[in-house]
């Protein structure tokens, strides 16, 4: 009598049907371990996804916050999809689906953890997206040891593919391409009216027009502007004067804020500040195709001992496409208490009303897994002129570098000046 169930034959084959058994049912800890990983997943990008769809300040923002969201919800099927792969068996395709979202996980979590890497400073999410990039990794491999059922395996090997490639292009659309787009910035132009004199001829009067032009297609926060005039004595040499005289203004420039020529005759002094005021309100908009108009008046005694003005013109301004500053308001005076950086407190008579408020990156990512910024902006004057200072810092005072305050955060700074106006004519009328 022949014993069939102890052949060799049968024990391979018995072996066969044990391993593939095993393949078809993976363990309930790798059912865990998936699930938790798929619905993490959903959770965040749906998180950034919506986010971003909603409040990106640029279009391919928005396309991205699509995209994330799309991802959330194929993440989403997965997880229902693996329950039904290895605890059910209802549906034929299940264990592709549940693939298909691991292999979306795998990719979009990789990277987010590429952009937190790049720009992120919280290391919560750092170590959050590496262990979801680890788990979705497992989980593609997990699925994969498992009978599923793939119908068209080149079609769906060309549809993952596909994926990924878009998914890196948009990846770097949006964060090497449109940080290094074309410069865009709007036109200052400043002109001088003709003075008007008082009618007892003890004061004049000289009307400045300034307008600020966006060209460009992208608006503009307004941070602060300035306009201020610099009164300026300028005497006259009745010779050439000396190459030594020459290097001696020249040394001049660094100590003022104002530079003036170098000429063979005429003797320039270092101009004194007659005048200084914002020119438009900050917190506004100039939006694309928009002007803006004002006018300004400097007012000068009849016998004043200056020989001309020269007036100055500023706008500082950040892009709306790079980020959004959240209620930019006063917060005091310099010599009132108001906070300033030391590396500022210890300059030399440094007067300054000072302004700020929140700033938010332009997509859900950054501002998500960044430390919140904060931008404070510096009206400062003195005797030899005023100007505006902008710097962006953490709520512990890190300051960012003027490379991130121009390039990440889009702050830009338009000025024109100077415009000189000669005095003799109107205090030595004809």
């Amino acid at each position: 009598m022949k014993i069939y169930g102890n052949s060799p034959a049968n024990s391979r084959q018995r072996a066969q049907r044990t391993l593939a058994k095993a393949r078809g049912r993976p363990s309930r800890v790798s059912l865990a371990l998936i699930v938790s990983v798929l619905l993490a997943t959903t959770g965040l990008l749906g998180w950034f996804g919506i986010d971003d769809f909603v409040g990106a300040l640029t279009f391919a923002g928005r396309i991205t916050g699509a995209v994330l969201i799309a991802v959330a919800f194929t993440t989403l099927l997965g997880t229902v999809a693996a329950a039904d792969h290895w605890l059910w068996k209802s549906f034929r395709y299940s264990g592709l689906v549940t693939l298909i979202g691991s292999f979306a996980a795998l990719l979009t979590n990789f990277l987010v953890l590429a952009e937190i890497l790049k720009d992120g400073d919280s290391a919560f999410f750092k170590a959050l997206f590496g262990a979801l990039t680890a788990g979705s990794a497992y989980a593609v491999l997990a699925v994969c040891r498992t009978s599923v059922d793939i119908p068209a395996p080149k079609r769906v090997a060309a549809t993952l593919i596909v994926t990924t490639v878009i998914a890196v292009a948009n990846f770097g659309y949006q964060n090497l391409y449109l940080p290094s787009q074309r410069e865009v910035r709007p036109v200052l132009r400043l002109s001088v009216g003709k003075p008007i004199t008082n009618p007892d001829r003890k004061a004049f009067s000289v009307p400045v027009d300034i307008t600020i032009e966006n060209r460009s297609d992208a608006a503009f926060y307004v941070l602060g502007t300035e306009f201020h005039a610099m009164a300026e004595r300028v005497p006259l040499s009745s010779q050439d004067r000396l190459r030594q005289q020459w290097r001696t203004d020249s040394e001049q420039w660094a100590k003022f804020e104002e530079v003036n020529p170098v000429s063979r005759r005429e003797m320039h002094q270092p101009g004194e500040l007659v005048s200084a005021q914002p020119w438009m309100p900050y917190g506004g908009w100039i939006y694309a195709g928009d002007t803006f108009s004002s006018r300004v008046v400097v007012r000068l005694p009849m016998n004043t001992p200056y020989d001309q003005l020269a007036f100055y013109a500023s706008a500082h301004l950040t892009r709306k496409d790079r980020a959004r500053l959240e209620n930019l308001r006063f917060l005091g005076y310099s010599w009132r208490g108001a906070q300033i950086p030391q590396w500022l407190s210890k300059r030399k008579d440094f007067d300054s009303i000072v302004y700020g408020g929140r700033v938010h990156e332009n997509n859900a990512i950054d501002d998500k897994t960044r430390k919140p910024r904060y931008m404070t902006v510096y009206w400062r004057f003195g005797t030899h002129g005023v100007n505006l200072l902008e710097t962006i810092s953490t709520a512990d005072g890190k300051d960012e570098s003027q490379e991130a305050v121009e390039g990440r955060y889009g702050v830009r700074q338009v000025e024109t000046g100077p415009v000189e106006r000669p005095l003799s004519d109107i205090k030595n009328p004809s």
